[in-house]
């Protein structure tokens, strides 16, 4: 396995994988993998010839007083688990490799589909999510990307920016992966303390109420999302940001689960912002 931290590095390797008539597969990643991420690696390595992971804490998709400095880092552990998974090249840029001091260009959409859910109390999120993602596009041109269905508006907008965008790029969605008690895998996880990490199951085990109300035949949004609310707020060291219900491609509000329906949630549990979701599916 290659390490590559440079963009020249990058499209060298790719470009000799063309000659030889080999599919590209990309893991865009920030880092301090866990299963989460190695499901993800599993499933470009099944898929394409060749893969790519990128291990890059993108100083643009976090607003003032966000987690970027600590955000958790181990490199050491995410190249071993890479070349274990059978990945061939890991992108580990400076920040400097890809922004320039000056850099002025952004990609970002338009619609209200940012401004939902996360993007209510994270204005700049997805703007710098978009440019990231589309820069990791252009350097590393894969024939597939492949994306956790945790992050869902993230991976509803990149598949939005694909479209209009014309990258003949496959967005690969891959399902949330859990610990053996049902919390979502997440990087963030390790910010918790023991008794936060015991506090956080509050949203897998509200997230699994909630399909099972849907399974019931709950239809109703306010109905479904009330009773969410409601089973967090009786976690004393549980902040809700949101739970919401939308359409799962324009992210837009629903009123009734009808057709493909993203249930969403964001909850603090003491300084830590959490996300999980379910999809409904027509």
């Amino acid at each position: 396995m290659e390490i590559a931290a440079t963009i020249e590095q990058v499209r060298a390797q790719v470009r000799a994988w063309r000659q030889k008539g080999l599919t590209v597969g990309l893991v865009p990643t920030m880092g301090y993998l866990h299963e989460g991420h190695a499901s993800l690696i599993r499933q470009s390595v099944a898929q394409c010839d060749r893969t790519v992971v990128s291990v890059f804490v993108n100083p643009t998709q976090f607003g003032p007083n966000e987690d970027l400095e600590a955000y958790p880092r181990d490199f050491d552990h995410d190249s071993n688990l890479c070349q274990s998974l059978g990945a061939d090249l890991v992108f580990h840029p400076e920040a400097s490799e890809m922004y320039a001091p000056d850099a002025a260009t952004y990609v970002e959409i338009l619609s209200d589909m940012p401004k939902q859910l996360c993007g209510k109390t994270r204005p700049i999120h997805f703007r710098g999510v978009c440019t990231v993602v589309s820069k990791l596009f252009n350097i590393v041109l894969p024939d597939k990307a492949f994306f956790g269905q945790k992050d869902a508006q993230q991976l509803a907008i990149i598949r939005r920016m694909v479209r209009d965008m014309s990258y003949g790029i496959e967005i690969v969605s891959c399902p949330i992966v859990r610990e053996a008690d049902g919390l979502a895998k997440s990087s963030r996880n390790t910010y918790l303390s023991p008794a936060e990490r015991q506090a956080a199951l509050v949203l897998s085990k509200t997230i699994f109420m909630g399909q099972d109300m849907v399974q019931n035949g709950e239809t109703d949004v306010h109905k479904l999302t009330q009773a969410m609310r409601d089973a967090i707020s009786r976690e004393p060291l549980a902040r809700i940001d949101y739970v919401e219900a939308v359409n799962a491609v324009t992210m837009e509000p629903v009123a009734q689960i009808h057709g493909a329906v993203l249930v969403a949630m964001a909850v603090y549990i003491g300084k830590t912002r959490l996300i999980d979701n379910f999809l409904v599916e027509a």
